[in-house]
């Protein structure tokens, strides 16, 4: 068991220098924790606001020895930080979420394992890692969706196979390294759930969230979800929980869902640190996820997050930044910023390209309904969809 980090008395550290290592430094800075980033990138919007950042890469022998002794925790930002190198540095640092939690979360085939293990339905599917299990697919799982078992992240290294013949050529096209072919399933909606779990073993959990994708990505979050009942949100909670209790997992923890059209529930897939679809906690709750992952890591109790407003997550794409003509632009963030309940979280980025994550606007409201109607309109002068 971990001695607990007191506020004012101890050095986080966190692995990558993204908006997610960004939003936990700030958590952390806000108890009066020393913090350290290590990103190879100069530039990086997490090592631009921490106390120190290491500039080094994820598996460099000397920069993780600076980190472990410059820090009393560490954590990560993303899950294709090496587990190795978590490894290293649990050999004298407390490490949260540990390196086995993480190398299951870095591939799909393992994940899926676990998600059975757990006693969590997850889509049928087929490990592909040479020409024999490619010939051994069944024809039930076709048509489906072939997903490369590492490094795949918002819609990358997947391909949608209808037959035999693309899915041969999907595994060509990725490379022939090893994959997961995932059925195709009739979809209603998505939902994902984002869990804190500390040392002890406590769980806390933020509400469900519906999420709405475009082209992979995360546009639109909803809490409270409006097509989800209790009973259905109650499941997916309590199957959140078992595989983050089954991992003995430390830390914040999202999970993805499928609702299918039958109403059955099926686990996508999970993501071993906070995430996208989490975002708006840092307005419409009393403790943020970014709050939850200080708290896991440092050993503080886990406060049970409160759900306070309403609200809607616009995810903010590079695309923004480009007209029709692709001409930059600026945003119209005067406009939106006037709008009532808007918060606008920009990521520190030095540079817009399509697809490249900026930034989020989460809006609160008294009601659903008034929280509904000015993201719809925030879209709308954003150049955004305005139906989801």
């Amino acid at each position: 068991m971990q001695a607990t980090k007191l506020p004012g008395q101890a050095t986080l550290g966190v692995m990558g220098g993204g908006q997610l290592g960004r939003m936990f430094v700030h958590a952390a800075q806000a108890l009066g924790y020393r913090t350290v980033v290590l990103d190879p990138d100069a530039d990086s919007p997490a090592g631009l606001v921490a106390h120190q950042h290491i500039c080094a890469d994820y598996a460099d022998a000397a920069g993780l020895a600076e980190l472990a002794a410059q820090c009393d925790a560490v954590t990560t930002e993303f899950e294709n930080v090496p587990a190795q190198a978590l490894q290293q540095l649990a050999q004298t640092r407390f490490v949260a979420p540990a390196a086995a939690a993480v190398a299951i979360c870095q591939d799909r085939a393992d994940e899926k394992a676990h998600f059975q293990a757990s006693g969590v339905a997850c889509a049928p599917y087929a490990q592909i890692r040479d020409e024999a299990e490619l010939a051994a697919v069944s024809d039930a799982l076709l048509p489906g969706i072939l997903k490369t078992a590492r490094m795949g992240y918002d819609g990358k290294g997947q391909i949608r196979v209808r037959n035999r013949a693309e899915l041969i050529a999907g595994w060509a096209e990725l490379k022939q390294v090893p994959c997961v072919l995932e059925q195709m399933l009739p979809l209603a909606l998505e939902l994902s759930v984002i869990s804190a779990r500390n040392a002890a073993g406590q769980i806390v959990q933020f509400p469900v969230q519906q999420n709405l994708h475009r082209d992979g990505i995360l546009a639109v979050t909803q809490v409270p979800a409006p097509a989800v009942s209790a009973e259905l949100a109650a499941q997916a909670l309590a199957a959140a929980a078992r595989i983050a209790t089954e991992l003995n997992y430390v830390g914040v923890l999202c999970v993805e869902f499928f609702v299918l059209q039958d109403g059955r529930l099926v686990v996508n897939e999970m993501a071993p640190r906070p995430h996208n679809s989490g975002h708006y906690t840092m307005n419409a709750c009393d403790v943020s996820q970014f709050d939850l992952q200080v708290r896991a890591m440092a050993g503080l109790a886990l406060n049970q997050p409160r759900l306070h407003s309403p609200t809607v997550m616009l995810n903010l794409l590079g695309d923004l930044w480009f007209d029709a003509h692709g001409q930059e632009r600026t945003p119209a963030w005067a406009q939106v910023l006037a709008l009532p309940g808007t918060h606008l979280h920009l990521y520190g980025k030095a540079s817009a390209r399509p697809g490249r994550k900026m930034g989020h606007l989460n809006i609160t409201a008294a009601t659903a309904a008034e929280a509904e109607a000015t993201a719809r309109a925030a879209a709308a002068l954003l150049g955004l969809p305005t139906q989801w």
